[in-house]
């Protein structure tokens, strides 16, 4: 066993990885259970690999230079994020955020290339693995049998009555996506929605989606960033676009919310959230699904909006919810696969699959949730208990 071999199984002490390689006998890494294995093509791809596992791990399974037993990743998955957390320093840690800031800076020129590489490839992709509302973002399971379209529904709701919204109110959706959720609270809740999108797909599907449902009146969608949106709002949502905003312009997200909100609104935030203490995330994402994107620690989150002067009204855990939802997504990718490779190619079905399977295992056992941040201007803006929370009554 090579020296990096000896470290890394020293690291790994909660579970094994299995390793098979041609010509030598198999490699043990880590103990105890649960147990994965994984076969190399050959042993010069396995050192190249140990040379940058972080990077080069997910890259040499997307070019077919490793399999796992059964052609099953999530149990190689599970135990690489049962250990993962174990395997940086404090001093690592501390150097590689400050190295991963620099690729966060998100100017207006940037954060559109940003969005543009992972949101604007062929939408009957999306099609063919999310629900049929198009909601990219964690789904809420209040009952764990509930059909991916029902939780993202249910997610909808909760969001609605976290925004505590009265008929006729003004809304601001940043990161609106394909318009579902906008389109959902005008449906259902009798409001004005403005939903903003650096993607000029996304922008363009919904607003032919709107035209469609015949809600064109209520709801109206900017290619625009939220960095320059004017107005005052009774309330701002913005769901799973925080991750894409980077440390450097947590104070600015804040800022511009509070000054967007009118004095008696209400704003929530949706995102994904970590653990542990900050970081600098995946580079194997940052680079190939979401450049310039970040997963925020709570402390990271805080600081800037205490600054702000908003109030945070409620924070709430989702956890385990995204698990599921990017189980089914997955699910469906994989029932998808040929369809899916007919318009992208293989080699992005390889990657998908890993980026899927990956983020759901590091939902599982890496650290990941979903935080929900509820936030106001005023104090008494909202009742004094969570109790409307659990009721699906439209507020007059």
């Amino acid at each position: 066993m090579t020296p990096i071999l000896r470290w890394l199984s020293r690291r790994f002490t909660d579970g094994r990885l299995v390793i098979e390689c041609p010509d030598v006998d198999d490699i043990v890494v880590g103990s105890g259970s649960p147990t994965a294995r994984l076969r190399f093509k050959d042993r010069a791809v396995l050192h190249w690999v140990l040379r940058d596992p972080q990077m080069r791990f997910p890259e040499a399974y997307v070019e077919g230079l490793w399999e796992p037993e059964d052609d099953d990743l999530m149990p190689v998955l599970e135990v690489a994020m049962r250990n993962s957390s174990h395997l940086l320093s404090p001093k690592t840690r501390a150097l590689r955020v400050l190295r991963a800031r620099l690729g966060e800076l998100n100017s207006a020129v940037s954060a559109k290339r940003n969005i543009q590489h992972h949101y604007d490839i062929d939408t009957p992709v999306y099609r063919l693995f999310l629900d049929q509302d198009l909601h990219y973002s964690c789904a809420y399971f209040p009952q764990p049998e509930m059909s991916l379209e029902a939780a993202q529904q249910a997610k909808c709701a909760l969001i609605a009555r976290k925004l505590h919204l009265r008929p006729g109110a003004r809304v601001l959706d940043i990161g609106c996506g394909w318009g579902s959720n906008a389109l959902y609270l005008a449906r259902h809740y009798d409001v004005h929605v403005t939903g903003v999108t650096l993607s000029e797909n996304q922008c363009a599907i919904a607003r032919e989606r709107a035209e469609a449902a015949g809600l064109s009146d209520r709801v109206s969608f900017r290619l625009e960033d939220y960095r320059q949106t004017q107005g005052q709002f009774d309330a701002i949502v913005s769901i799973g676009m925080f991750e894409h905003v980077g440390r450097p312009q947590y104070p600015v997200f804040f800022d511009r919310v509070r000054d967007r909100l009118k004095p008696d609104g209400v704003a929530l935030l949706h995102t994904i959230g970590s653990r542990h203490p900050p970081d600098q995330g995946n580079p194997w994402i940052r680079k190939y699904i979401f450049p310039g994107g970040q997963i925020p620690a709570a402390s990271e989150v805080l600081a800037p909006l205490e600054r702000s002067g908003l109030w945070m009204t409620d924070l709430e855990v989702l956890r385990l919810h995204y698990a599921t939802t990017l189980a089914h997504w997955h699910a469906r990718f994989q029932k998808n696969r040929v369809a899916i490779a007919d318009i992208m190619g293989e080699r992005f079905c390889r990657m998908w699959r890993f980026y899927l399977q990956a983020s759901e295992a590091t939902f599982r056992w890496g650290g990941l949730a979903v935080f929900q941040l509820q936030l106001a201007r005023s104090l008494d803006r909202l009742p004094l208990t969570r109790n409307y929370l659990f009721s699906d009554t439209v507020l007059g």
